[in-house]
This record gives C-alpha cells, structure tokens and sequence, in this order.
C-alpha cells in the first residue's frame, strides 16, 4: 500500500508498505481522503516537538473500515468513518476532570504513533467516529480541524453574546470562524494576505482586516461599545500577538491560544490583572469530534469550500511543495488515497 512518512527532518518518503491488520480493540479503515496540516508541516521541518522519527503522518483521514480486531463491537466493515488522533489513558488527572486531550501518557495519530497518510490505517475502535455514508468523506476528513476550533471556543467561553477576534485567515482562523459563525457570534478576522482575507469574507467574516493597510487595535476599538471584543483567538502563534491580544481585549475578555512559538514574548501582567483576562491555551480536541460529524451531516456547517486542492496520494511531494511554497493559494490541501 501506498504510505507516506517522514525518516527524519526533510526527508519525506512516499513509498509501498504491507497493510496493517488490526490487533485487539482496533479497527482498520481503507482512507481515502486526508489532510496537510501545518503540524504535518512541522514535524517535515523538524520543528514539532512532540513527533518521534521515523513517523507515518497525517492526522486529518477519514475512510471505509475494513476490518475489525477481536473486541470491536460499535462498529461493522463497510461503515464510513473519520479518525479522532487523541488517545489517552482515561486515569491521569487531565482525562478525569474531562481533558484527555492533555492526558499525561497522551498520544496522538501522526505525531506519536503512525497515522493516516497511508492506504490502510489502524486506530483504536474508540478513534474511530462513525459517519454517515451521505456525508462525502473529503468533508468528513475536516472533522478534525473544525474540533480543534470547536476545542478553542469552549476553552474561552465563546458564546452569541461575545465579538471574537481571530488573528490569522488560514486553516486554523477559517474553521474558529465557521464554528464561531455557526453559534451566531460577530467575528473579525485579521491577516496581511487579501486573498486569504476575502475567503474570511466568504466564510461569514462580518469584518476583515488588513493588518498591513490598518491598524488592528485601532479597527477594533469600538466593538461592545469601546470596550474592544470580548474574546481573540490567536491562531498564528506569532508571538508578539499575544501582547496586542491583552491590549485589544475588553474587560473579562478571553484570549485563546492556538498557535504556538518557543519564542518569549512580553506580556503585560498589569494588562492582565487590571482587565481580568482569561489566557487559556488549547490543544487538539478534547471529545469534540462526534458533535462536529453531527454538524456537518446535518448541515449546520458546510465546510466544503476549505478544500482548495487534492493531490493523488502518490503525488504527495508536490503537494508538501505547494503547502510550503505558495501558501497563499491553499486553504486546506487533501491527499487522496483511493484515485
């Protein structure tokens, strides 16, 4: 089978591998669409720090099962279904208070063990989210994506009585948008790229920003009657952006971080105290991704557009190139593993 993975940093191998059975409790499922993420990215570039090498990538896939392991009982071959990368112990701290997606022993699909950029990936039969066949299953791959902003906006409280600011107008600052929009909130996006912007705008963006032709703390001033919007998403990780966040959020507000950079940045504690922020980081999802399949089988999402390009499987290098390369023309890029 087709599989795509990386050795070690920047040597991407697309190559031909025996499928994997499943063991106990695990199903497997014949993919057929996946996505590039930026984390996929990352961990090309050297530059995540959570992947193990050699690593089978790919985190965003969705597919048909195709065999069960003994144990599997919720789900049969031939049912569609979208993997949820998020494996966790169920015992530690975090997985008790309902955070599994920090878990103490947490591993993740792609990063931690083999994912799916591949023919024939094997999950947990617990990762593996059931999906209605009517639902495409290029639209059923950017579940993962969307519980990330799902993810984010619960850490933050978002809710329609809230303007959120969304830093940053690609994968991650479109789908917070579509969640955001979808539960009625006003949302502002801020980018330097026209052509990203103008997707904001067609997404349901009430207003956008070009940081480059406008100042984003000056745009924003009179959301909530001059108290600034009540909660920014940064979705860039640029980390002078944190410190505009403080400056630009209104009293109470909440500022979620996506993003990241192990760069310092400076933060004002005095901002933070005087206004009472909230700073809450978020990672992955925790649980989200059933909801979100309801979302998008039912319509109240409709992500389709995000997909802006698919490659066949086998032409995965020219696909990381155009990610890495011409970022401005992609929005969310899709491999396809059964053309």
């Amino acid at each position: 089978m087709i599989t795509i993975s990386v050795r070690k940093p920047h040597a991407l191998s697309v190559d031909d591998r025996e499928a994997p059975a499943p063991g106990p409790g695990d199903v497997a499922i014949a993919v057929s669409r996946a996505g590039i993420c930026g984390s996929d990215m990352h961990i090309l570039h050297g530059s995540n720090p959570f992947a193990v090498y050699p690593r089978v990538i790919g985190h965003e896939f969705a597919g048909v099962v195709t065999a069960l392991g003994s144990g599997v009982t919720g789900l049969s071959v031939g049912d569609h279904a979208v993997a949820d990368p998020v494996i966790s112990c169920g015992a530690c701290y975090p997985c008790r208070v309902g955070r599994s997606n920090v878990c103490a022993s947490l591993q993740v699909i792609g990063v931690h063990r083999d994912g799916g950029f591949r023919a024939v990936a094997v999950v947990p039969e617990a990762n593996a989210i059931k999906v209605d066949p009517a639902l495409g299953l290029d639209v059923a791959a950017l579940a993962e994506p969307l519980a990330v902003a799902a993810n984010v906006l619960s850490r933050t409280e978002c809710g329609k009585d809230d303007t959120v600011l969304i830093y940053g107008a690609g994968t991650v600052g479109v789908t917070v948008l579509q969640v955001a929009r979808m539960r009625g909130v006003r949302c502002i996006v801020a980018d330097i790229d026209a052509d990203r912007l103008g997707r904001a705008r067609e997404f349901g963006a009430d207003v956008v920003i070009n940081s480059r032709e406008r100042s984003v703390p000056e745009t924003v001033a009179g959301e909530l009657d001059g108290l600034g919007p009540s909660v920014v998403i940064d979705g860039a990780g640029v980390p002078a952006l944190l410190a505009e966040a403080c400056r630009v959020a209104a009293p109470a507000g909440r500022i979620g971080l996506l993003g990241f950079s192990a760069e310092p940045c400076p933060v004002s504690q005095q901002e933070i105290v005087r206004k009472e922020l909230t700073l809450a980081g978020s990672r992955l999802n925790r649980r989200f991704i059933p909801e979100v399949v309801r979302w998008l089988e039912s319509g109240a999402l409709k992500p389709a557009g995000m997909i802006t390009q698919t490659f066949a499987a086998q032409d995965a290098r020219a696909a990381f190139d155009l990610v890495e390369r011409r970022p401005e023309q992609t929005l969310k890029v899709q491999l396809a593993f059964d053309s």
